[in-house]
């Protein structure tokens, strides 16, 4: 009974958090935008502006930091704004962000928006490699599954969420850990193990065993570690051979891939490379681990859900004929020697998204309008 009842309140919880709006006392505001894109300049400097201007006698305009590289760009006119509000610069409201300021001092904003598209979303992601402040996402982009709100009314849009505060999608993500192998006894090279039987005894070892078997005569150790939002996606990069993937979950040894490659997608992940390779759409709310193969030579290898509570190793095997390739939201691409393997569990620093209504309203807006999800002629009636 007990079991039962908290079972019963967590979800009740998980109810309340998406409906909750949150106030937040906003004070230190980023933008982030595609410093190459002039059209998209030219809106950064009218909504800094907006912002950093008293939007009463009361209250005093909030610090916006631009790109770094608009410092000196003529279309964002910084001495412009300091010419025609030379307030502005006396309080030191318009200040400038670089990457490095995102990733070792998340704590210096409150509060993100983004003009351009999912790409520039997925970059703001990026950027902010641990704690990640509310990011609000204009959609000035090609797509917009993650952009919900329109440019045309931000005015309105900003006030709102300053005044009345915001409701938030705790986008989960992943974190990925690559390893390298290491041979734990001397004379034990990496080029020797992958050649001849030695290899195919010991891949069999792992498929008993599991995860115990690998580590019994390699061990490996993290070298990178990447947050991601949308996807990691291992492949055979410029290599003619099959993908040979050996996937375990949880230590236990899953199966072998044989194809192109392989997606683990998060939800947010499963509208990208995911849904081109034949994977499932998945709610945000979901909390899974989308894995999607890429092109399998096999006809009973299908996309699957696994919860988000499983530890997801993807090993390079020993006995591949080649190596392989892994990107990280598209970015960060590495190559995985024989016996290298990546580590994906749920991220402990989710992605938090303003919501323009609700959930799952925003979702199916956002597929309806991008996918055209299932849209056809109705039938008549007789």
């Amino acid at each position: 009974k007990q079991l039962a009842e908290t079972a019963v309140g967590v979800r009740e919880m998980s109810k309340q958090l998406g409906r909750a709006r949150v106030q937040l006392n906003i004070q230190n505001v980023l933008i982030v935008t595609k410093a190459r894109d002039n059209r998209l300049i030219k809106l950064t400097r009218e909504l800094a502006l907006y912002l950093m201007l008293k939007r009463s006698r009361d209250q005093r305009g909030l610090v916006v930091y631009v790109d770094n590289q608009l410092r000196h760009s003529k279309r964002f006119d910084a001495e412009g704004i300091q010419r025609d509000h030379p307030e502005l610069f006396d309080e030191g409201q318009l200040r400038y962000w670089t990457s490095r300021m995102c990733s070792r001092s998340p704590h210096l904003f409150d509060f993100v928006v983004t003009l351009g598209g999912d790409g520039t979303v997925l970059f703001t992601s990026w950027l902010f490699q641990r704690i990640v402040p509310p990011v609000l996402p204009f959609a000035l982009g090609s797509l917009g599954f993650l952009t919900n709100f329109d440019f045309s009314d931000h005015q309105a849009v900003m006030d709102s969420a300053l005044d009345n505060g915001i409701r938030v999608n705790l986008r989960m993500r992943f974190t990925c850990t690559v390893y390298r192998a290491v041979a734990n006894e001397k004379g034990k090279s990496r080029k020797a193990v992958k050649k001849g039987e030695t290899g195919e005894i010991m891949m069999k070892n792992i498929e008993k065993g599991g995860w115990e078997a690998l580590e019994g005569g390699w061990t490996g150790g993290p070298v990178e570690t990447f947050e991601v939002l949308n996807d990691l996606v291992v492949d055979r990069g410029p290599s003619p051979y099959v993908s040979l993937l050996e996937l375990f979950g949880d230590e236990h040894h899953m199966t072998t891939v044989q194809a192109d490659g392989l997606t683990v997608s998060t939800p947010t992940g499963s509208t990208a490379y995911s849904l081109s390779a034949g994977g499932s759409l998945v709610h945000p709310e979901i909390p899974a681990l989308l894995i999607t193969p890429i092109c399998p030579h096999t006809l009973s290898f299908r996309p699957m859900l696994l919860p988000d509570s499983m530890e997801l190793r993807i090993c390079v095997p020993y006995n591949s004929r080649s190596t392989a390739w892994a990107s990280f939201d598209g970015r960060g691409r590495v190559e995985l020697q024989q016996g290298d393997h990546i580590k994906v569990t749920a991220s402990k620093y989710p992605f938090p998204t303003v919501c323009a209504d609700k959930q799952s309203t925003d979702w199916f807006h956002a597929i309806s309008r991008t996918l055209k999800w299932n849209e056809r002629e109705r039938q008549k009636s007789f």
